[in-house]
């Protein structure tokens, strides 16, 4: 088992004008929080093989973006476009364990709920809800720590690709000024967790300010479209493979 590493702190405050705006943007931020729970999973198999060549075991988790929220069917959503990207030079077995909502904490829970296998790749995406949601960067990093540790001792992967905390800032739902106090959150946590990875050999983390094209986000304007999908998919393929 890794140790859980200690890595810079950075603080996940309010500052003074975030505090005299906060009338502003705690209704804004219940608004968005209704507008953006509307859309559902992605319907379908979570599970599955596919391609040829030499075997890998793929783990896709996390939360509603990995559970395919903004797309009509697993196959468009994450788990299946990546699994689709490399079967193009393996046999993928692929499972998706991911639920709406998600958070380090809750996602900590739902796998100690399942029994050790051996995998070759994980693939994680998790940091929006635990920045909406108040979780202070101290307890998020040491809860992603303890999850990436639990994921080496049940999996033992090869390669872990981490995806950084989106560009909340820019999602095209968020009013001013609640896209500004939860960007700057997201920044700060994304800080912490390029820091936590940068400490373990097998684990990489993959920046997501590539992805961010407001005409291919989901109807919500919240999570990802299907071109996203695929665009997100392809980059964690090239990490995965990566020598």
């Amino acid at each position: 088992m890794r140790s859980v590493h200690r890595y810079p702190m950075v603080t996940g405050g309010m500052s003074i004008k975030s505090i005299a705006l906060a009338p502003l943007y705690v209704p804004q931020a219940l608004w968005v929080a209704a507008r953006a729970s509307r859309l559902p999973e992605a319907p379908g198999a979570r599970q599955g093989r596919c391609g040829q060549g030499d075997p890998r075991r793929l783990m896709v988790l996390g939360d509603s973006s990995a559970a395919g929220v903004g797309a009509s069917d697993q196959r468009l959503a994450l788990g299946g476009q990546l699994s689709a990207v490399l079967a193009q030079h393996f046999s993928v077995d692929w499972q998706v364990v991911a639920r709406s909502g998600g958070t380090t904490a809750s996602t900590l829970r739902l796998l100690d709920g399942l029994a050790p296998r051996g995998l070759d790749f994980v693939t994680i995406a998790l940091g929006v809800n635990d920045v909406k949601n108040g979780v202070r960067p101290r307890a998020w990093a040491d809860r992603y720590a303890r999850l990436l540790n639990l994921v080496d001792e049940k999996f033992a992967p090869e390669r872990v690709c981490v995806s950084g905390v989106p560009p909340i800032r820019h999602f095209p739902i968020l009013p001013w000024p609640l896209n500004d106090v939860l960007g700057a959150r997201a920044e700060a946590f994304d800080t912490q967790l390029r820091a936590l990875c940068a400490e373990r050999s097998n684990v990489r983390h993959l920046p997501l300010d590539f992805m961010l094209h407001a005409a291919e986000m989901a109807p919500d304007n919240f999570h990802p479209g299907p071109k996203l999908y695929r665009a997100w998919a392809v980059e964690i393929a090239n990490v995965l493979r990566a020598p």
